[in-house]
């Protein structure tokens, strides 16, 4: 078998127990130190292990593979052509196996680890920001990687293992999950300047039952939120625009292309009304969620920690 350089993409090895992989796997570093050193004795050393027992482990290794890959010369040893071309192999997959090592320690390094943090959109402008200032006072090498998606892909992210922690709303109800309650936040009537209750401070939500609504897409939190709030209301919302963030819900609100139930804005948007609703109580729970039983690392787990620790605080501008 050859080795060239191609752009072929890397093929993942076959595991079983009868597999080259899970056969020689644990005799390659050793038939690597062998034959860097060129000498059996010398690596015994330097790998601490009796040398008959490293001279067993690469006798082995050439009996599984079927060929010879080092000519004795009494201690000392030589690379025969198939033990130059197996070493370069095994030189390749330690050096990847070292850098996967390193990254996974530096993935949980207390002080400089990385933390995976996924958010709702509408979180992303105010609440989030303050939350890493806050942290990063006091852990300011720790990294994050920020995603901002719905909740339900979300917490199939989250269960996947490629986030460690969810702020989501509405909060998840699931056995394999754990969510923690932070704070409630208020959702408004988001109306055109000159809609017909513009000059209203506060309304039902029942009259608009017949008003177009602008709304984010099926499947994102909100979207089941305003559903719910509806329903209760006595009807069922006429969606006539979705989108996905609420900055442009709030232009199609302005454009009066309909009413929509979205968080207060940080700063009034031209043309758009925000109305207090009375009935029913328009207020949607936001949480923190990470999946039950899994171990977090250090860097995860005290970030985690600090946000729970603003329960209550986390919307303090609205």
């Amino acid at each position: 078998m050859t080795y060239e350089s191609s752009s072929q993409p890397l093929r993942s090895a076959d595991l079983g127990p009868d597999t080259p992989a899970a056969q020689l796997a644990p005799q390659l570093a050793q038939f690597a130190a062998v034959a860097r050193l060129e000498h059996v004795t010398q690596a015994s050393q330097l790998l601490g292990m009796p040398q008959p027992t490293l001279s067993r482990s690469v006798a082995r290794l050439e009996a599984e593979l079927g060929v010879d890959l080092l000519a004795r010369q009494g201690r000392a040893v030589r690379l025969t052509r198939a033990g130059r071309l197996l070493l370069g192999s095994v030189e390749r997959a330690l050096a990847e196996l070292e850098r996967g090592a390193e990254a996974a320690r530096a993935e949980a390094d207390p002080a400089a680890g990385r933390v995976a943090f996924g958010f709702l959109h509408t979180m992303g402008s105010d609440a989030v920001p303050a939350l890493l200032r806050g942290f990063r006072a006091g852990h300011p090498q720790v990294r994050f990687q920020l995603v901002q998606d719905y909740v339900a892909a979300m917490l199939e992210r989250l269960r996947a293992g490629e986030l460690d922690l969810c702020l989501v709303s509405p909060l998840p109800d699931a056995p394999d999950l754990t969510a923690r309650p932070l704070d409630e936040q208020r959702l408004h009537l988001a109306v055109p300047a000159d809609h017909r209750l513009a000059g209203r401070r506060r309304i039902r939500l029942a009259e608009v039952a017949e008003e177009p609504f602008v709304a984010v897409e099926e499947g994102y939190g909100l979207r089941v939120i305003t559903d719910g709030f509806c329903a209760e209301a006595g009807f069922s919302p006429r969606i006539a625009f979705e989108g996905e963030e609420a900055e442009t819900l709030r232009g199609l609100v302005a454009a009066g292309l309909g009413v929509a139930l979205l968080p207060p804005a940080l700063v009034p948007r031209p043309g758009v009304v925000e109305l207090e609703v009375t009935a029913p109580r328009t207020r949607r729970a936001i949480g923190l969620a990470w999946v039950t039983g899994r171990p977090l690392t250090p860097p995860a787990a005290a970030f985690r920690d600090f946000v729970l620790s603003r329960r209550g605080r986390l919307l303090d501008h609205d």
